[in-house]
């Protein structure tokens, strides 16, 4: 499998990149409940566009942490790498984001994304972000900022219902 290496951003890149999706959604656990589903190995199992999640640094994590993913449909491989992790537990306010390094895909230019947990009136606010620039010709199309969105909506729907059955 053919590797491509991917641009670097920052996290005023899930602001302006040309594809932005970002959701919020309440969840009925505590912060560190839902911190703990999303930082563990395997995280994202309930996601039907993600067939797999691997940690691949030793915990505990933090800023410089890898990872690798496999999306669905088509078997998009990434090799992700976090450029921001802040965790506080006493406050209940959680923080990370990626940025993938590597991918099968050669028209991604920059694909990352980050997740933000604070604590709500019941439970935790979980914000996701995502960010996307495409390379060559996939950059020209017109719309691909709105075909993501039904994709990537998905996430939000899966998410809730996880954390749903897990009150």
């Amino acid at each position: 499998m053919a590797t491509h290496t991917l641009e670097p951003f920052e996290l005023d890149f899930f602001d302006s990149a040309p594809i932005a999706y970002r959701f919020s959604v309440d969840l009925p656990i505590s912060p560190s409940g839902a911190w703990a589903e999303f930082s563990r190995q395997n995280t994202l199992d309930w996601c039907r566009l993600i067939k797999k999640i691997t940690f691949t640094s030793d915990a505990p994590y933090g800023v410089g942490t890898t990872r690798s993913a496999v999306l669905a449909p088509g078997g998009l491989h990434l090799s992700e790498y976090f450029f921001d992790w802040t965790e506080d537990p006493g406050a209940g306010r959680y923080r990370n984001a990626f940025r993938v390094v590597e991918s099968n895909v050669p028209s991604l230019r920059r694909f990352g994304e980050m997740t933000e947990i604070v604590p709500a009136e019941h439970g935790s606010r979980l914000t996701w972000a995502f960010g996307i620039e495409l390379s060559g010709p996939a950059a020209k199309l017109p719309g691909s900022s709105a075909a993501a969105a039904p994709l990537l909506s998905t996430l939000r729907t899966d998410t809730v219902k996880h954390f749903s059955d897990l009150s």
